[in-house]
């Protein structure tokens, strides 16, 4: 019976095992072979409690960045401090790790197929559908759903609901953290909108440094703290706050791009001195 043992959502957890290393194994190379990335932080991640810990990030690509995330977690969680390497750490992966997603974004492909039965919570946009503008009501059972989630693992959620940056944080976000009074760890992403497409399917470009920076986390009162208070933490904590743009000067993007240069050959350079 153990064999066929189900999660919350009426996943088999044998079959989710196996989709989960398939999917690793698909991805690996994306993060630790013909792009390097750079981890911060990800010793915060072996010391989080069991359930209960919703992770927060800026987006940049529909699936890249969550993958990056399965990959940082279960690395970190066999012991590999900011690495992923040896991709064993996926023999025995977290299998309570659930992410929220588009309904509509995971219905493409095989990737995305194996994704959603992996630990996608899947709801429907209030603001966009189809590539429209709509005004919809919140699905009570879409929140549902999250808590389900939360009191049974850990769950990546993007606040903005959406790859462009400097959007605004989307309130329900703020609604999930008051009602269900999770840890909340702050992420922060960088390189993979140069290093994949939109969706995060394929790779644009080669030699590319991506990053991710694990912060502690966040510091709320739950009862008391209003929902715009917690809506700003979470701008300021996942650096997509209106301060962060209006900073930077023509010439610090002219440096960032530079910089991003710099990057993509530090990677290439990686990779050969490990060949």
């Amino acid at each position: 019976m153990g064999l066929f043992k189900k999660n919350p959502f009426g996943h088999i957890l044998f079959l989710k095992k196996w989709l989960i290393r398939v999917a690793g194994l698909m991805t690996h190379r994306r993060y630790n072979g013909f792009n390097q990335l750079k981890i911060e932080g990800s010793e915060i991640i072996k010391d989080l409690p069991e359930t209960k810990v919703l992770f927060i990030s800026n987006h940049q690509t529909y699936f890249a960045d969550v993958v990056a995330m399965f990959h940082v977690f279960n690395a970190s969680l066999k012991g590999r401090q900011d690495s992923i390497k040896n991709v064993g750490y996926l023999w025995h992966p977290k299998l309570n790790i659930y992410y929220v997603a588009a309904l509509e974004t995971m219905k493409a492909g095989l990737l995305p197929k194996i994704l959603a039965y992996a630990g996608s919570i899947s709801i429907e946009r209030t603001w966009r559908a189809n590539g429209q503008e709509v005004n919809r009501q919140v699905k009570m059972s879409d929140i549902s759903n999250i808590g389900k989630a939360l009191n049974d693992g850990w769950v990546i959620t993007f606040p903005q609901g959406t790859t462009k940056p400097w959007k605004p944080i989307r309130k329900g976000t703020a609604h999930i953290i008051k009602k269900y009074k999770p840890i909340v760890i702050p992420i922060v992403i960088d390189g993979f909108r140069r290093s994949f497409d939109k969706k995060g399917l394929n790779v644009k470009k080669k030699g590319i440094l991506q990053s991710m920076v694990i912060k502690e986390p966040l510091q709320i009162d739950y009862d008391n703290e209003s929902i715009d208070d917690i809506v700003e933490k979470i701008e300021y904590a996942i650096e997509q706050h209106p301060s962060f743009l209006k900073v930077l000067t023509t010439a610090e993007i002219k440096e960032m791009e530079e910089l991003n240069e710099l990057r993509r050959y530090s990677a290439d350079h990686h990779k050969k001195s490990d060949s």
